[in-house]
């Protein structure tokens, strides 16, 4: 199957949030080769990136999971290489 490299940039505007954030992303762990996350006090808000190499469905389908969570906002980018999974 066809996997992309695909980076999902997260903002967490409540704390309130960030659990069932974490849940979801463990769903998709098997995909997530790393994941940086910065807290930013001042603004009290936290940056959360992800990088992933998967399928475009499962990449579509996580992004979809975490836009439906309050008072978290993402964005997805995608390679424009993609290779094999038996690569």
């Amino acid at each position: 199957m066809e996997t992309r490299i695909a980076l999902i940039g997260i903002v967490v505007e409540n704390k309130d949030s960030v659990r069932k954030l974490n849940e979801i992303l463990h769903e998709y762990g098997e995909y997530i080769v790393g994941r940086m996350g910065i807290p930013y006090p001042k603004r009290n808000i936290s940056v959360i990136s992800i990088v992933m190499d998967a399928p475009s469905d499962t990449v579509s389908a996580l992004s979809g999971k975490l836009g439906m969570i309050p008072h978290v906002n993402i964005k997805t980018v995608y390679s424009k290489l993609s290779s094999s999974a038996d690569e």
